[in-house]
């Protein structure tokens, strides 16, 4: 296929961005680097419960037969300066184009057809995972361009628990076996919901949550009704194409605890789960609950990675992970590289403040105080 045979353009609206499901998810299945967050379900699910009239901007490349070979889902960012960034927002752990592993010309297709929708804008994509399609983009683009550092996650290899086990010291690998009996003396079993029962297991999942966080600063987003509806609408799909797994723990016939896994072929990461508080009474270890029956789904279906998704919270870390950095991609044309040089400024000064709290607690006090600043909320 040679560079005149492609033809790129730019859906609108929403109604044409539902249309495209099919070849959309044809071309996921093509795209070797995509996780659950670039599938059709999740990003258009997001865009009906997050997004904006006249806001949306997908790049898509077609091939001379009318194939699409690469997209790229955009939209129009809220704010002073002409900005374009990913669809998926803040609840999204990676952003990423899909670009058809077996058409190396649709990469610098899609990146001038990204440069034609920015035209006078800048192109800011953050949660960039190392190895992601973008990359092709970044690498092809004509223009200014900068690569930042984003959110941190920890990840592991996708093997059963026995293996995670060897990782950690012999000491430490005993306890957590001992609270393995507790699990399995107790009678607490794992039900993986099928796609009928999905709606009603979210419902109680999110119900759960809230619970597990109450008094201790839940993630507000976790709560609202947009959230609920984005993962009724995306997960049911998912969970009927693989792309997901519902995990219901119930104990004496009771569901205590719920977990939602999103998966690709090469890599499963637990987004969210809700235990009820009373677990923790009877010394429940929910976290190695979890990590448990996640290693052996995400090693049963051949993944490489288990991905822990973002945060370096201390109890990740009790496996050994490796680190893994995100990045965040700016792209724009010679006309507007100011406002690229501008926002990557902005982007470094807030990173840097954000050093500055954590190792010097006197400053992040005095961030606090500054005038129109809204300390962040933990948990969830």
């Amino acid at each position: 296929m040679t560079p005149r045979s492609l033809s790129t353009g730019i859906c609108r609206d929403e109604e044409g961005f539902g249309r495209l499901a099919a070849e959309w998810t044809a071309l996921y299945g093509r795209c070797s680097t995509a996780t659950p967050f670039q599938s059709h379900a999740w990003l258009h699910s997001w865009w009906l419960s997050y997004g904006r009239p006249g806001a949306l901007r997908v790049v898509l490349v077609r091939g001379a037969d009318g194939a699409l070979v690469a997209a790229a889902p955009l939209m129009r960012a809220r704010g002073p300066l002409p900005v374009l960034t990913q669809l998926g927002g803040t609840i999204t752990d990676f952003t990423d184009v899909l670009v058809d592993d077996d058409c190396p010309e649709a990469a610098p297709a899609l990146a001038r057809g990204i440069a034609r929708a920015a035209r006078g804008a800048v192109v800011d994509l953050r949660e960039v995972r190392p190895g992601a399609a973008v990359e092709q983009v970044f690498a092809r683009w004509r223009g200014p361009r900068r690569r930042l550092p984003d959110s941190l996650c920890l990840e592991l290899p996708a093997v059963p628990m026995e293996g995670l086990l060897e990782r950690i010291p012999s000491g430490k690998a005993q306890r957590v076996r001992a609270k393995l009996r507790k699990l399995d003396a107790l009678g607490i079993d794992a039900h993986v919901v099928g796609g009928a029962e999905v709606p009603a297991a979210l419902d109680r999942l999110l119900r759960l949550h809230q619970l597990q966080w109450q008094g201790r600063g839940v993630t507000a987003e976790h709560t609202s009704e947009r959230f609920a509806a984005h993962l009724t609408r995306a997960v049911r799909p998912m969970v009927e194409r693989g792309d997901a797994m519902v995990t219901e723990f119930r104990l004496a016939g009771d569901v205590v605890a719920a977990d939602l896994t999103l998966m690709s072929p090469r890599l499963a990461g637990g987004y969210l789960y809700g235990a009820d508080p009373a677990l923790r009474a009877r010394k429940v270890d929910v976290a190695t609950m979890l990590l448990r029956h996640g290693a052996g789904e995400t090693s049963a279906g051949g993944r490489a990675t288990l991905s822990m998704l973002r945060g370096t919270e201390a109890y990740k870390h009790h496996w050994r992970p490796e680190t893994v950095g995100n990045q965040r991609l700016m792209l724009t044309g010679r006309g507007t590289a100011p406002l690229l040089w501008l926002r990557a400024g902005a982007a470094d000064a807030r990173r840097w403040a954000a050093r500055q709290a954590r190792e010097r607690p006197w400053v992040g006090r005095a961030l606090g105080r500054l005038p129109g600043r809204t300390p962040r909320g933990g948990g969830g």
